[in-house]
């Protein structure tokens, strides 16, 4: 083990003793530094750079790869000695900096072991995530370790799929999904920082507008009163008439319909605000569920014919009843618009609208609350008959 003043000349030339096939070359300013040349058979050579150190945690020495010679230059690894040493000098063994780096997961094992397992407990949305993830996210951040992934790379998607012609919406989901993973991966200091934290999103306003003039809602109506899929058009009626989620209508149970107090009770289970809410009952909603076959020998409200199963979907029928109606972009979802802009454009306060549409939070009630032009020019002509009669009183 030759000690000796390493130059980058020697490196590249290294000379082997007669005899020997293996070499370390110290250097001589006592850094720590050292390079191993191996020969081969064919007289060819490789060459590493280590650093031997003493571990502050164990007093044992140590050794660590800086890199190959012909990756690295010479000065390439002074600089990592000078790192490794400023950690040493702080109590910190590189060695389990190293191990500990290594360890982190990939992208794709944390996203399926840890974080999904984790939204399926507490959000009911995890089956939108899995799906992301499997569209997009897998092939861009799986291959990929939790602290390799950059906030360009994630930029770089959020712009890519918009470019492919994602709507903004969607393209915000992708990234704040990322986000929302390396948050956890940041609370379990598996990363030092979240590199995606703040990043720039389109956030462009994707609020829709549904509301039917009153001869589209008339055509709605008729069409739903004589469409031969009654299943299909009992539910929507039954929207139309409360204001219901598509989800949480297809799962009330009769338990929760009381007809004599004319209310419904929402259990948290299908509610999306995940809490217990008791909704009235119209004279509309009533009449549905007076009409309905199910009570007294189904548990749920809505129930398929074939399978005497709950109804867990009207898509096909919806689809042949807006078409019908002349409202092909009419969607179910839709319909609680609809049951909202009538409220509103009848007088009825945002406020009353909100605990109707069982909203947290009236603020998200507005994207529900669609004025119509003859609301909006009523409310406008109250300003001109003021003035009127302010005029009166002075003439």
């Amino acid at each position: 083990m030759p000690v000796i003043r390493l130059t980058q000349e020697l490196i590249n030339n290294p000379v082997f003793p007669e005899g020997k096939r293996r070499v370390e070359l110290v250097d001589d300013r006592r850094s720590g530094i050292y390079a191993a040349f191996s020969s081969t058979i064919k007289g060819a050579w490789t060459g590493t750079f280590y650093l031997r150190y003493k571990s502050p945690n164990t007093s044992k020495t140590s050794h660590i790869k800086l890199g190959r010679t012909s990756d690295i230059t010479l000065d390439d690894a002074r600089k990592k000695v000078t790192e490794y040493r400023f950690q040493i000098a702080q109590g910190i063994d590189p060695r389990d900096e190293i191990k500990s780096k290594k360890s982190v997961p990939l992208f794709s094992e944390f996203f399926t072991s840890t974080y999904l397992s984790h939204a399926k407990l507490h959000k009911r949305s995890w089956k939108c995530d899995e799906s992301l993830y499997r569209l997009q996210l897998k092939r861009a951040f799986g291959h990929l370790k939790l602290n390799q992934i950059t906030r360009m790379q994630v930029q770089g998607l959020h712009s890519e799929l918009r470019e492919s012609g994602l709507a903004a919406a969607t393209c915000d989901h992708y990234a704040q999904l990322t986000r929302h993973v390396l948050n956890m991966a940041l609370e379990f200091e598996l990363i030092d920082k979240n590199p995606v934290s703040g990043i720039k999103l389109f956030k462009e306003d994707n609020q829709v507008t549904v509301s039917l003039s009153e001869e589209e809602l008339g055509r709605l109506v008729n069409v739903l009163k004589t469409h031969p899929n009654r299943n299909a058009c009992d539910v929507a009626l039954f929207l139309l008439n409360t204001g219901l989620r598509i989800s949480s209508a297809l799962q009330a149970k009769w338990e929760h319909i009381d007809i004599s107090q004319k209310t419904m009770l929402l259990p948290s289970s299908i509610s999306k605000s995940k809490r217990v809410s008791s909704i009235p009952l119209s004279f509309g909603a009533l009449e549905i569920l007076n009409g309905l076959k199910t009570k007294g020998k189904h548990e749920y409200l809505f129930v398929n014919p074939l399978t005497n199963k709950r109804l867990t979907t009207i898509s096909k029928g919806w689809r042949s009843i807006r078409a019908e109606a002349g409202l092909p972009q009419l969607t179910l979802h839709g319909l609680r618009h609809v049951f909202s802009s009538n409220l509103i454009n009848s007088g009825v306060s945002i406020f009353v609208l909100s605990k109707l549409l069982t909203h947290a939070n009236v603020i998200t009630t507005t994207r529900y609350s669609h004025l119509d032009k003859s609301t909006l020019l009523d409310a406008t002509n109250t300003a001109s008959h003021s003035i009127d009669e302010a005029l009166k009183k002075v003439s």
